[in-house]
């Protein structure tokens, strides 16, 4: 087969390509831990480890998209975490509360950062490297540069709680209806604009699919103490992001802007507002992951976040995102944040060293990215 063949069939099952390695490393590291790996408590803490990755790529994939960077989320997610369990620790503030303030200073901090890069023209990556200086500064100053410590049970239970198997069953079966219900709606459109239909056994294939995964999700975290709350928020983010992305005006914009700015700009779109609303998201997502994390920590630490940026564009160059812009997938963020958290996961267990994890690590993203730029040569 000719290296273009190769290329383009890489390009068009990309996310199969990424579900198989998945399971590759799955299958290494359970050999290697003689099975240890896939246990249902291990497999619950890889997936809460991997929420807090998984929240932040949520945010980024949209800001890289739109061909644009930030570096500043690792110190900014550090910083409203120290701010979550200040307010919770010293002032005493009722989660509700405590939650609204941090989410609404994630919101200001990220429209900050968007209306310098774009009202005022200063570079993402500049900005961000900024950011990442001056934030971290910051966390270090309300903390003292020491750890707060013991947040209320209330936030240790937004990190650390678990929906019971009963609620959990619920929650599968009501996912494997909805997927059944728009399989039926989409089928049922298409019929109405007399467009093709996919055959009815790969519609049924793929609701089988989905209610095996489905099934053995739920089945393998109710073996433990049941789904952990930051996956449950993860999916939640999924489901409204893949929303926003593909089914509204302004998740077109973003693919849009990040194609080509200057076109868009011409069509009457207003550029610099869609790129101010980004990275207000990813701010938002830097205070959902820096709660996420305090709540899992039971405690605000001044290196919370440290080269989680790293591992946050990281997933993203792994599920598929390009780093020209225009091009990548929440879904896909998300399942290279999976290959991220499993390969921490197994070389913990491993207890391979620190510079090893690195190593590896570092020449996974420039694998990542060598595959994006490669394929993308071979279409022009």
């Amino acid at each position: 087969m000719k290296p273009h063949s190769i290329k383009q069939l890489f390009t068009q099952y990309k996310m199969l390509a990424l579900l198989i390695a998945v399971a590759l490393i799955w299958a290494f590291f359970s050999w290697k831990t003689q099975g240890s790996f896939l246990t249902p408590r291990n497999l619950s803490n890889l997936l809460r480890q991997m929420s807090v990755t998984g929240i932040l790529a949520c945010g980024m994939v949209l800001v890289i998209i739109a061909g644009e960077i930030d570096l500043s989320i690792g110190s900014l997610l550090g910083l409203l975490g120290g701010i979550a369990a200040v307010l919770d620790v010293t002032q005493h503030w009722p989660l509700a509360l405590n939650l609204a303030a941090v989410l609404g200073c994630g919101l200001v901090i990220g429209l900050l950062n968007g209306y310098l890069t774009a009202y005022r023209g200063i570079p993402s990556f500049i900005v961000g490297l900024g950011g990442m200086l001056a934030y971290r500064g910051i966390l270090l100053g309300i903390t003292g540069g020491i750890t707060i410590a013991p947040v209320s049970e209330p936030m240790v239970y937004l990190g650390q709680g678990y929906l019971p198997a009963v609620p959990g069953i619920v929650l599968g079966v009501g996912l494997f209806l909805l997927a059944a219900f728009l399989t039926w709606r989409a089928r049922a459109s298409r019929a109405q604009h007399g467009l093709p239909q996919t055959a009815p056994w790969a519609d049924g294939l793929r609701l089988a699919v989905i209610g095996a995964v489905l099934y053995a999700f739920v089945q393998t975290l109710n073996g433990y103490e049941g789904i952990p709350l930051p996956v449950l928020l993860l999916l939640a983010l999924l489901g409204l992001f893949s929303y926003i992305t593909s089914q509204t005006v302004f998740g077109r914009r973003i693919y849009a802007v990040g194609s080509n700015m200057e076109a868009t700009r011409l069509s009457g779109i207003n550029v610099k507002a869609v790129k101010l609303w980004i990275f207000g998201i990813m701010g938002l997502m830097c205070a959902l992951a820096g709660l996420i994390n305090t709540g899992r920590l039971a405690a605000g630490s001044p290196s919370a976040g440290t080269f989680s940026e790293l591992d946050a564009i990281a997933a993203c160059f792994i599920g598929g995102t390009s780093m020209r812009g225009g091009s990548g997938t929440v879904y896909g963020a998300l399942i290279g944040a999976l290959v991220m958290a499993s390969l921490d996961n197994g070389m913990s267990m491993l207890d391979v060293d620190t510079y090893w994890q690195m190593i590896v690590k570092g020449s996974i993203l420039t694998l990542a990215v060598w595959v994006d730029v490669s394929t993308r040569a071979g279409r022009r």
